[in-house]
């Protein structure tokens, strides 16, 4: 279908509509979509519920948005709150604000720096967070690159590069109540860096474990530096 022929579906206030094929789908107030939408654009502004699933180039979500299916994107973006209670399917996705996932998350590119939780695994080709996560399967990246900021938790890791980092943004006060550690059964890769971090099993090439790790078994092929204010029960070559 040729998408320049394609009307628009605009909600303004109070309001619901039949999904289908449209070129813009607005959502300004309280709407509410009941089938599936096919579209170029999605929007949400106000506080707006697909009964369905979502296919569309760019999705943006500003207010609060829930999508009952799963949501296939080229690009969202998240400043608000969304919930998608399937599958989320993206090129580029990038949250400011906070967004569930209640299957599984496969992008190319993954940025959050607001809250994020997955009920399954979560799959890109890079995964950057400055932020507060729950991946309840495998987080899985050719690059992993994560600035703790609160707490951190998943189930496992696996990855080519693995950079995990204390963010020096919490400081004094604040700090010492609010839990900032990353938590995971394992981490797989080449390249490991890690602080801050407790887990099982580190499993790697070049490991270089940090302060404040806790770690029960490091398994290394290549180099392995453990820094004096980390804790490693168990380590050896293979």
């Amino acid at each position: 279908m040729d998408t320049q022929k394609r009307g628009d579906l605009n909600i303004n206030g109070f309001g619901s509509a039949n999904g289908g094929q449209f070129r813009h789908v607005t959502i300004n107030g309280k709407g509410t979509v009941n089938s599936d939408i096919d579209c170029v654009e999605f929007d949400c502004n106000g506080s707006g519920t697909v009964n369905g699933n979502v296919v569309t180039n760019k999705a943006k979500i500003n207010g609060n948005g829930k999508v009952k299916g799963n949501l296939d994107c080229k690009s969202l973006s998240v400043d608000g709150t969304a919930k998608i209670e399937h599958n989320l399917y993206a090129e580029q996705f990038n949250v400011a604000g906070k967004t569930s996932v209640g299957g599984k998350l496969k992008a190319e590119e993954i940025s959050i720096k607001g809250r994020l939780t997955v009920e399954g695994d979560c799959e890109a080709e890079s995964f950057k967070a400055e932020s507060l996560f729950i991946i309840g399967g495998l987080l899985n990246a050719d690059e992993v690159d994560i600035k703790i900021f609160g707490e951190c938790k998943v189930r496992e890791i696996g990855g080519q590069t693995i950079r995990i980092k204390d963010k020096p943004a919490l400081m004094g006060l604040f700090k010492s109540f609010i839990q900032t550690q990353l938590e995971t059964e394992c981490i797989e890769g080449d390249k490991i860096e890690l602080e801050n971090t407790k887990a099982a099993v580190v499993r790697g090439n070049e490991i270089t474990i940090g302060p404040k790790c806790e770690i029960g078994l490091v398994e290394y092929s290549g180099k392995l530096s453990v820094d004096k204010k980390a804790v490693v029960k168990e380590s050896r070559k293979i």
